[in-house]
Protein backbone atom coordinates (compact mmCIF):
# COMPACT_ATOMS: atom_id res chain seq x y z
CA UNK A 1 0.00 0.00 0.00
CA UNK A 2 0.90 3.26 -0.54
CA UNK A 3 0.43 7.35 0.17
CA UNK A 4 0.34 10.29 -1.94
CA UNK A 5 3.52 11.73 -1.83
CA UNK A 6 3.95 14.41 1.14
CA UNK A 7 3.98 17.74 -0.91
CA UNK A 8 7.50 19.06 -1.09
CA UNK A 9 8.11 23.59 -0.26
CA UNK A 10 5.10 24.00 1.73
CA UNK A 11 3.00 23.79 -1.40
CA UNK A 12 -0.61 24.19 0.83
CA UNK A 13 -2.26 23.97 -2.18
CA UNK A 14 -1.15 20.69 -3.12
CA UNK A 15 -1.70 19.29 0.25
CA UNK A 16 -5.08 20.60 -0.04
CA UNK A 17 -5.96 19.03 -2.88
CA UNK A 18 -4.48 15.63 -2.30
CA UNK A 19 -6.70 15.85 0.98
CA UNK A 20 -9.51 16.28 -0.71
CA UNK A 21 -9.06 13.37 -3.15
CA UNK A 22 -9.05 11.74 -0.03
CA UNK A 23 -11.62 12.79 1.54
CA UNK A 24 -14.23 12.38 -1.56
CA UNK A 25 -13.28 8.53 -1.69
CA UNK A 26 -16.68 7.43 -0.80
CA UNK A 27 -18.00 9.27 -4.49
CA UNK A 28 -16.03 6.46 -6.30
CA UNK A 29 -16.95 3.76 -3.63
CA UNK A 30 -20.74 4.80 -4.10
CA UNK A 31 -20.33 5.16 -8.11
CA UNK A 32 -18.99 1.97 -8.58
CA UNK A 33 -21.32 -0.01 -6.11
CA UNK A 34 -24.54 0.84 -8.53
CA UNK A 35 -22.72 -0.32 -11.45
CA UNK A 36 -21.98 -3.82 -9.76
CA UNK A 37 -25.58 -3.64 -8.24
CA UNK A 38 -27.07 -3.28 -11.27
CA UNK A 39 -25.02 -5.28 -13.26
CA UNK A 40 -23.89 -3.44 -16.06
CA UNK A 41 -20.60 -4.67 -16.56
CA UNK A 42 -22.86 -8.08 -17.82
CA UNK A 43 -25.56 -6.43 -19.65
CA UNK A 44 -22.10 -4.92 -22.11
CA UNK A 45 -20.69 -8.18 -21.90
CA UNK A 46 -22.36 -9.54 -25.73
CA UNK A 47 -21.19 -5.50 -27.25
CA UNK A 48 -22.16 -1.87 -26.40
CA UNK A 49 -24.98 -0.70 -25.80
CA UNK A 50 -27.26 2.69 -25.41
CA UNK A 51 -28.87 3.93 -22.72
CA UNK A 52 -31.91 3.75 -23.29
CA UNK A 53 -31.50 -0.22 -23.42
CA UNK A 54 -29.34 -0.34 -20.49
CA UNK A 55 -32.28 1.94 -18.42
CA UNK A 56 -34.74 -0.57 -19.77
CA UNK A 57 -32.73 -3.76 -18.38
CA UNK A 58 -31.87 -2.53 -15.30
CA UNK A 59 -35.06 -0.69 -14.20
CA UNK A 60 -33.50 2.80 -14.02
CA UNK A 61 -34.47 6.35 -14.99
CA UNK A 62 -32.12 7.10 -18.11
CA UNK A 63 -31.58 10.24 -17.68
CA UNK A 64 -30.03 9.62 -14.12
CA UNK A 65 -28.13 5.97 -15.56
CA UNK A 66 -26.85 8.40 -18.03
CA UNK A 67 -25.18 10.38 -15.23
CA UNK A 68 -23.91 7.37 -13.74
CA UNK A 69 -22.16 5.64 -17.03
CA UNK A 70 -20.92 9.45 -17.48
CA UNK A 71 -19.19 9.41 -14.44
CA UNK A 72 -17.82 5.88 -14.73
CA UNK A 73 -16.61 6.85 -18.19
CA UNK A 74 -14.69 9.48 -16.84
CA UNK A 75 -13.09 6.83 -13.96
CA UNK A 76 -12.35 4.71 -17.08
CA UNK A 77 -14.69 1.65 -15.62
CA UNK A 78 -16.87 2.17 -18.69
CA UNK A 79 -16.13 4.21 -22.16
CA UNK A 80 -18.51 5.94 -24.31
CA UNK A 81 -18.33 5.04 -27.93
CA UNK A 82 -18.71 7.38 -30.89
CA UNK A 83 -22.04 5.98 -31.69
CA UNK A 84 -23.26 7.51 -27.89
CA UNK A 85 -23.18 3.94 -26.73
CA UNK A 86 -21.36 2.33 -23.63
CA UNK A 87 -19.08 -0.29 -23.70
CA UNK A 88 -16.67 -2.34 -21.16
CA UNK A 89 -13.30 -1.35 -20.24
CA UNK A 90 -10.36 -3.44 -18.75
CA UNK A 91 -11.75 -2.36 -15.54
CA UNK A 92 -15.51 -2.46 -16.46
CA UNK A 93 -14.94 -6.74 -16.94
CA UNK A 94 -13.66 -6.85 -13.38
CA UNK A 95 -16.91 -6.60 -12.08
CA UNK A 96 -18.33 -8.93 -14.18
CA UNK A 97 -20.09 -11.70 -12.69
CA UNK A 98 -17.91 -14.57 -12.09
CA UNK A 99 -14.43 -12.56 -12.91
CA UNK A 100 -11.04 -13.60 -11.32
CA UNK A 101 -10.78 -12.03 -7.63
CA UNK A 102 -15.16 -11.84 -7.65
CA UNK A 103 -14.52 -7.85 -7.38
CA UNK A 104 -18.56 -7.73 -7.93
CA UNK A 105 -19.56 -8.90 -4.83
CA UNK A 106 -16.59 -7.41 -3.01
CA UNK A 107 -17.65 -3.92 -4.77
CA UNK A 108 -21.59 -4.69 -3.38
CA UNK A 109 -20.18 -5.57 -0.08
CA UNK A 110 -18.33 -2.38 -0.31
CA UNK A 111 -21.27 -0.16 -1.32
CA UNK A 112 -24.11 -2.22 1.41
CA UNK A 113 -22.89 -3.36 4.36
CA UNK A 114 -19.24 -2.82 4.82
CA UNK A 115 -20.09 0.91 4.10
CA UNK A 116 -22.80 1.13 6.86
CA UNK A 117 -20.59 -0.07 9.24
CA UNK A 118 -17.83 2.78 7.88
CA UNK A 119 -20.64 5.06 9.05
CA UNK A 120 -20.24 4.71 12.19
CA UNK A 121 -16.38 4.59 12.61
CA UNK A 122 -16.64 7.96 14.70
CA UNK A 123 -19.04 6.21 17.27
CA UNK A 124 -16.17 3.28 17.25
CA UNK A 125 -13.38 5.75 18.15
CA UNK A 126 -15.31 7.81 20.22
CA UNK A 127 -16.97 4.67 22.31
CA UNK A 128 -14.47 1.62 21.39
CA UNK A 129 -18.23 0.23 20.56
CA UNK A 130 -18.58 -2.07 17.09
CA UNK A 131 -20.20 0.33 14.69
CA UNK A 132 -21.93 -1.75 12.83
CA UNK A 133 -23.52 -3.35 15.76
CA UNK A 134 -24.48 -0.06 17.05
CA UNK A 135 -26.37 0.66 13.77
CA UNK A 136 -27.80 -2.52 12.83
CA UNK A 137 -28.91 -3.60 16.14
CA UNK A 138 -27.09 -6.84 15.40
CA UNK A 139 -23.64 -8.10 15.03
CA UNK A 140 -22.22 -8.18 11.25
CA UNK A 141 -21.88 -12.21 11.61
CA UNK A 142 -25.71 -12.15 12.81
CA UNK A 143 -26.73 -10.64 10.07
CA UNK A 144 -25.35 -12.61 7.47
CA UNK A 145 -26.95 -15.63 9.57
CA UNK A 146 -30.30 -13.94 8.96
CA UNK A 147 -29.93 -12.67 5.23
CA UNK A 148 -29.60 -14.79 3.08
CA UNK A 149 -28.84 -12.93 0.11
CA UNK A 150 -26.02 -10.69 1.97
CA UNK A 151 -23.98 -13.90 3.32
CA UNK A 152 -24.14 -15.62 -0.18
CA UNK A 153 -22.53 -12.33 -1.34
CA UNK A 154 -19.72 -12.11 1.40
CA UNK A 155 -19.18 -16.03 1.24
CA UNK A 156 -18.46 -15.54 -2.37
CA UNK A 157 -16.77 -11.94 -1.77
CA UNK A 158 -14.48 -14.23 1.11
CA UNK A 159 -14.24 -17.54 -1.28
CA UNK A 160 -12.63 -15.79 -4.16
CA UNK A 161 -10.12 -13.16 -2.31
CA UNK A 162 -8.79 -16.46 -0.63
CA UNK A 163 -7.57 -18.35 -3.45
CA UNK A 164 -4.89 -16.14 -4.05
CA UNK A 165 -4.09 -15.96 -0.57
CA UNK A 166 -3.88 -19.67 -0.80
CA UNK A 167 -1.62 -19.98 -3.45
CA UNK A 168 0.83 -17.78 -1.92
CA UNK A 169 0.59 -19.40 1.36
CA UNK A 170 1.77 -22.65 -0.45
CA UNK A 171 4.53 -21.40 -1.87
CA UNK A 172 6.21 -19.62 0.99
CA UNK A 173 5.32 -22.44 3.22
CA UNK A 174 6.61 -25.99 2.88
CA UNK A 175 3.91 -28.19 3.67
CA UNK A 176 5.62 -31.55 2.03
CA UNK A 177 5.27 -33.24 5.94
CA UNK A 178 1.64 -32.62 5.98
CA UNK A 179 -1.09 -34.94 6.23
CA UNK A 180 -4.44 -33.98 7.71
CA UNK A 181 -4.78 -30.13 7.46
CA UNK A 182 -7.48 -28.17 9.58
CA UNK A 183 -8.75 -25.26 8.43
CA UNK A 184 -10.66 -23.53 11.52
CA UNK A 185 -13.02 -21.32 10.40
CA UNK A 186 -12.55 -22.06 6.77
CA UNK A 187 -15.63 -21.42 5.32
CA UNK A 188 -16.83 -22.67 1.98
CA UNK A 189 -13.12 -24.27 1.41
CA UNK A 190 -12.15 -21.73 -1.06
CA UNK A 191 -8.61 -21.79 0.98
CA UNK A 192 -8.05 -25.40 2.16
CA UNK A 193 -9.21 -26.64 -1.25
CA UNK A 194 -6.33 -24.31 -3.01
CA UNK A 195 -3.87 -25.58 0.21
CA UNK A 196 -4.76 -29.27 -1.10
CA UNK A 197 -4.32 -28.79 -4.54
CA UNK A 198 -0.88 -27.42 -4.31
CA UNK A 199 -0.40 -30.40 -1.56
CA UNK A 200 -1.99 -33.74 -3.54
CA UNK A 201 -0.92 -35.90 -0.93
CA UNK A 202 -2.59 -34.37 2.25
CA UNK A 203 -6.35 -34.64 3.21
CA UNK A 204 -8.21 -31.78 4.91
CA UNK A 205 -10.79 -30.99 6.97
CA UNK A 206 -12.68 -28.19 6.66
CA UNK A 207 -14.14 -27.23 9.72
CA UNK A 208 -17.02 -23.86 10.10
CA UNK A 209 -20.48 -23.19 11.04
CA UNK A 210 -23.35 -26.15 10.01
CA UNK A 211 -24.83 -23.09 8.19
CA UNK A 212 -21.88 -22.33 5.87
CA UNK A 213 -20.05 -25.04 5.29
CA UNK A 214 -23.29 -26.59 3.87
CA UNK A 215 -22.64 -24.78 1.09
CA UNK A 216 -18.78 -26.14 0.94
CA UNK A 217 -19.49 -29.57 -1.10
CA UNK A 218 -19.80 -27.48 -4.78
CA UNK A 219 -16.77 -25.65 -4.38
CA UNK A 220 -14.56 -28.61 -3.00
CA UNK A 221 -16.03 -30.65 -5.93
CA UNK A 222 -15.19 -28.19 -8.43
CA UNK A 223 -11.39 -27.98 -6.96
CA UNK A 224 -11.12 -31.61 -7.28
CA UNK A 225 -10.43 -32.28 -4.07
CA UNK A 226 -13.16 -33.22 -2.44
CA UNK A 227 -12.63 -36.82 -2.12
CA UNK A 228 -9.76 -36.01 0.16
CA UNK A 229 -11.68 -33.59 2.41
CA UNK A 230 -13.97 -34.14 5.31
CA UNK A 231 -16.20 -31.30 6.06
CA UNK A 232 -17.32 -30.91 10.05
CA UNK A 233 -19.58 -28.19 11.10
CA UNK A 234 -18.98 -26.96 15.02
CA UNK A 235 -18.44 -23.74 16.48
CA UNK A 236 -14.99 -22.95 17.12
CA UNK A 237 -15.56 -21.63 20.81
CA UNK A 238 -16.28 -24.75 21.88
CA UNK A 239 -13.71 -27.26 20.53
CA UNK A 240 -12.01 -27.70 17.39
CA UNK A 241 -11.68 -31.37 15.51
CA UNK A 242 -8.54 -33.37 16.57
CA UNK A 243 -6.16 -35.45 14.62
CA UNK A 244 -4.67 -32.82 12.72
CA UNK A 245 -0.72 -32.06 12.10
CA UNK A 246 -1.41 -28.89 10.66
CA UNK A 247 -4.11 -26.24 11.78
CA UNK A 248 -5.26 -22.99 9.90
CA UNK A 249 -6.47 -19.74 11.44
CA UNK A 250 -6.81 -17.75 7.84
CA UNK A 251 -8.48 -14.30 8.51
CA UNK A 252 -10.05 -15.85 11.72
CA UNK A 253 -8.24 -14.01 14.69
CA UNK A 254 -8.67 -10.57 13.55
CA UNK A 255 -12.67 -10.57 13.47
CA UNK A 256 -12.20 -10.97 17.14
CA UNK A 257 -10.78 -8.92 20.55
CA UNK A 258 -8.15 -10.31 22.43
CA UNK A 259 -10.48 -12.41 24.85
CA UNK A 260 -12.13 -14.59 21.99
CA UNK A 261 -8.86 -14.58 19.86
CA UNK A 262 -7.74 -16.39 22.66
CA UNK A 263 -10.88 -18.89 23.10
CA UNK A 264 -9.72 -19.91 19.54
CA UNK A 265 -6.51 -20.01 20.36
CA UNK A 266 -6.81 -22.32 23.25
CA UNK A 267 -9.74 -24.55 21.27
CA UNK A 268 -7.15 -25.12 18.59
CA UNK A 269 -3.91 -25.77 21.25
CA UNK A 270 -6.38 -28.15 22.96
CA UNK A 271 -6.90 -30.10 19.74
CA UNK A 272 -3.44 -30.17 18.80
CA UNK A 273 -1.09 -32.99 19.55
CA UNK A 274 2.36 -32.03 20.45
CA UNK A 275 4.04 -32.05 17.62
CA UNK A 276 1.26 -29.72 15.45
CA UNK A 277 1.51 -26.56 13.83
CA UNK A 278 -0.68 -23.88 13.57
CA UNK A 279 -0.53 -21.38 11.13
CA UNK A 280 -2.46 -18.01 11.55
CA UNK A 281 -2.79 -16.38 8.57
CA UNK A 282 -2.89 -12.51 9.12
CA UNK A 283 -1.35 -9.77 8.01
CA UNK A 284 1.18 -8.19 10.54
CA UNK A 285 1.10 -4.70 11.15
CA UNK A 286 4.81 -2.98 10.78
CA UNK A 287 5.79 -0.32 13.47
CA UNK A 288 6.41 3.19 12.87
CA UNK A 289 4.66 5.35 9.98
CA UNK A 290 4.92 3.18 7.35
CA UNK A 291 1.92 2.78 4.76
CA UNK A 292 0.22 -0.91 5.32
CA UNK A 293 -2.85 -1.98 4.31
CA UNK A 294 -3.14 -3.21 7.96
CA UNK A 295 -3.21 -0.38 9.62
CA UNK A 296 -6.42 0.55 7.07
CA UNK A 297 -8.11 -3.18 7.72
CA UNK A 298 -7.52 -2.67 11.69
CA UNK A 299 -10.23 0.25 11.45
CA UNK A 300 -12.36 -1.99 9.48
CA UNK A 301 -12.40 -4.68 11.54
CA UNK A 302 -12.83 -2.29 14.30
CA UNK A 303 -16.32 -1.04 12.96
CA UNK A 304 -17.14 -4.57 11.39
CA UNK A 305 -16.60 -7.32 13.65
CA UNK A 306 -15.03 -5.19 17.47
CA UNK A 307 -11.73 -7.59 16.06
CA UNK A 308 -8.41 -6.15 14.76
CA UNK A 309 -5.19 -6.74 12.88
CA UNK A 310 -2.16 -6.66 15.20
CA UNK A 311 1.43 -6.04 15.69
CA UNK A 312 4.03 -9.00 16.34
CA UNK A 313 4.39 -8.68 19.53
CA UNK A 314 0.92 -8.41 20.05
CA UNK A 315 0.53 -11.69 18.08
CA UNK A 316 3.48 -13.10 20.19
CA UNK A 317 1.25 -11.88 23.67
CA UNK A 318 -1.93 -13.69 22.16
CA UNK A 319 -0.34 -17.29 21.27
CA UNK A 320 1.51 -17.55 24.42
CA UNK A 321 -1.83 -17.02 26.50
CA UNK A 322 -3.19 -19.65 24.72
CA UNK A 323 -0.14 -22.06 25.66
CA UNK A 324 1.38 -21.59 22.34
CA UNK A 325 4.36 -20.10 21.01
CA UNK A 326 5.32 -17.94 18.21
CA UNK A 327 8.07 -19.55 16.23
CA UNK A 328 8.21 -17.34 12.96
CA UNK A 329 6.62 -14.87 10.25
CA UNK A 330 6.48 -15.61 7.13
CA UNK A 331 5.72 -13.75 4.05
CA UNK A 332 3.69 -13.95 1.60
CA UNK A 333 3.11 -12.39 -2.67
CA UNK A 334 0.13 -11.13 -1.05
CA UNK A 335 -0.61 -8.64 1.88
CA UNK A 336 -1.02 -11.86 4.49
CA UNK A 337 1.64 -13.29 6.04
CA UNK A 338 2.07 -16.89 7.85
CA UNK A 339 2.69 -16.70 11.91
CA UNK A 340 4.07 -20.09 12.64
CA UNK A 341 2.87 -21.31 16.17
CA UNK A 342 4.09 -24.42 17.94
CA UNK A 343 3.05 -25.89 21.21
CA UNK A 344 4.98 -24.70 23.90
Amino acid sequence: MSRPSEPQGGDVAQAQAALQQMSNGYWATQIIYVAAKLGIADLLKDGPRGIHALAESTETHAPSLYRLMRALAGLGVFRENEAGEYETTALGRCLASGSPGALRARTILNGEDWYTGWGGLLHSVRTGETAFDHIAGRSFFEHLAANAEAAAVFNEAMASSTEGAARAVADAYDLSQSKTIVDVGGGTGAFLAGILQANPWARGVLFDRPNVVAAAGGLLTRAGVADRCDVVAGDFFEAVPGGGDVYILSWIIHDWDDDRGVTILKNCRRAMADNARLLVIEQVIPPGNQPSLGKLYDLHMLVLSGGRERREDEYRALLAAADLQLARIIPTDVPRSVIEALPR
